[in-house]
């Protein structure tokens, strides 16, 4: 199989998800950005108490809050939040969190279990991640700060 019948067979699932970040709607901005920094991601899910989403708060929105008025840090996350949240199943092709990234021109997508409580984490690096597991000839890996991976030897 190749790559692109792979995003359309294989499952939301089979992608390297994270763990996700979530806030309930009366936690304060600054609540939102230490639990961020905590998990070391640029968003965090705005849950219900049945941990279904009711909105997302990104580093971007993050950014043009204090553009606008930096003295919100206290403000209920809920103000600020986008209350749209894409999200794909955990049973959804693959496909579909290339189609919801590019729809909603997002990095972040949660995913939900099959009774619409966040699950889990997806995007950009866990699509790539995808990527250079199924093409690692035409990949080339780098860890941060380190060197290029390649299968010829160094030295002598």
């Amino acid at each position: 199989m190749g790559l692109f019948q792979n995003v359309h067979e294989e499952r939301v699932r089979q992608l390297n998800l994270r763990e996700p970040v979530v806030c309930h709607e009366d936690d304060t901005v600054r609540v939102a950005i230490e639990t961020m920094r905590q998990h070391k991601l640029g968003c965090v899910f705005v849950a219900d108490q049945d941990r279904r989403p009711q909105g997302m708060f990104t580093e971007s929105m993050l950014k043009q809050m204090l553009v606008q008025d930096p003295n919100r840090l206290d403000d209920p996350i809920a103000k600020h939040m986008a209350d749209q949240v894409p999200w794909v199943k955990l049973d959804d092709p693959i496909s579909y969190v290339l189609n919801a990234m590019e729809e909603k021109n997002m990095r972040f997508l949660c995913v939900v279990d099959n009774q619409g409580r966040i699950a889990a984490l997806t995007g950009q690096k866990g699509l790539m991640e995808y990527v250079a597991e199924h093409c690692p000839g035409e990949v080339l890996v780098q860890r941060i700060g380190g060197k290029p991976y390649t299968e010829e030897r160094e030295g002598a």
